[in-house]
């Protein structure tokens, strides 16, 4: 029987943690006000961008961490050198920029010269894995121009997925189902990246994850998410959606609603913040499930997208 994580607050050293209780159940109503954080004290505020290394501490260099950050033509991305995985890859989708004749037949997956060389991910990393590349920005969303697609086939876009009954399939309707939110919505944003969850083993919890390659480079994460805010112009109000889902065959039977999960709960499970500018109270944020059928055409997707490699 198919198990979803939901995700809990537990009381943990670090602020909490996330246990595995089952089947999730979407959010029956607008995500609650978040109170505004302080600000920062001025003695805490570090410029990311600046060097940091004028003090006694790091007078010889900065370890990190390091994300690679990338912005491409149809998306922008943060990538983990010790992953060998995006952390994100946001998007901003519209009826016209979905247009265009570019074919992914003529795209090649390459290995990200952005990324210094010891620490990409690597196409031979992949080979005889049992694992897709799967993207995280769709190569359909970069119909544009040959250059476009391209980009979304570099590296830097992709992390190991199940391919049967998961990326060339669940997923893939997934994202098909995000693009058809532009029929909707003038203006679509959407963020998905991996995520490496915990699993209980008897009476403790652990983080357990494949890594392939030889020597072992890339870690195969345990669940995905898509995060998406949409918005109609003339309208204030925004329509947000997050989306969890295992790396593993899922049945088309299951409804997409059986992954909706509040926000806060994908935030927290991917340390990540999520479209942190905008306010979140109500009227000014809907569930998008409650204005929208959160419903997946696998039918279409079938017709109108072949296999992934």
């Amino acid at each position: 029987m198919h198990r979803l994580i939901t995700f809990v607050a537990g009381a943990a050293v670090g602020g909490g943690a996330f246990y595995a209780l089952g089947r999730a159940r979407p959010p029956a109503q607008a995500p609650p006000a978040q109170a505004q954080a302080p600000p920062i004290p001025p003695q805490f505020r570090r410029d990311l961008a600046a060097d940091r290394t004028d003090n006694e501490f790091l007078q010889y260099g900065d370890p990190g961490p390091v994300a690679d950050f990338v912005v491409r033509s149809r998306y922008a991305a943060s990538y983990n050198r010790a992953l060998r995985n995006p952390n994100w890859v946001a998007e901003h989708l519209t009826a016209a920029n979905l247009k265009g004749t570019a074919d992914r037949a003529n795209s090649e997956f390459k290995e990200d010269p952005a990324v210094p060389a010891m620490f990409r991910a690597l196409l031979r990393d992949y080979y005889r894995s049992g694992y897709d590349r799967g993207h995280m920005c769709p190569a359909a969303d970069a119909k544009k121009d040959s250059e476009s697609m391209n980009e979304t086939f570099l590296l830097t876009n992709i992390a190991p997925q199940v391919g049967n009954g998961f990326n060339r399939h669940y997923w893939a309707a997934l994202e098909l189902f995000v693009r058809d939110l532009t029929r909707s919505y003038d203006d679509v944003y959407c963020i998905s990246g991996p995520m490496y969850l915990p699993h209980k083993e008897g009476d403790k919890w652990f983080v357990k994850y494949e890594v392939i390659g030889s020597p072992p480079n890339v870690a195969v994460p345990t669940h995905f998410f898509k995060v998406i805010l949409a918005k109609r112009k003339g309208e204030s109000a925004f329509a947000v959606g997050a989306f969890a889902l295992p790396n593993s065959p899922i049945d088309n039977a299951i409804p997409l609603t059986d992954f909706a999960q509040p926000i806060e709960a994908v935030e927290k499970a991917a340390g990540l913040q999520f479209f942190g500018k905008i306010e979140r109270k109500a009227g000014a944020v809907v569930p998008l499930c409650s204005a929208v059928k959160c419903e997946l055409n696998h039918d279409a997707h079938m017709k109108r997208r072949k296999d992934k490699p």
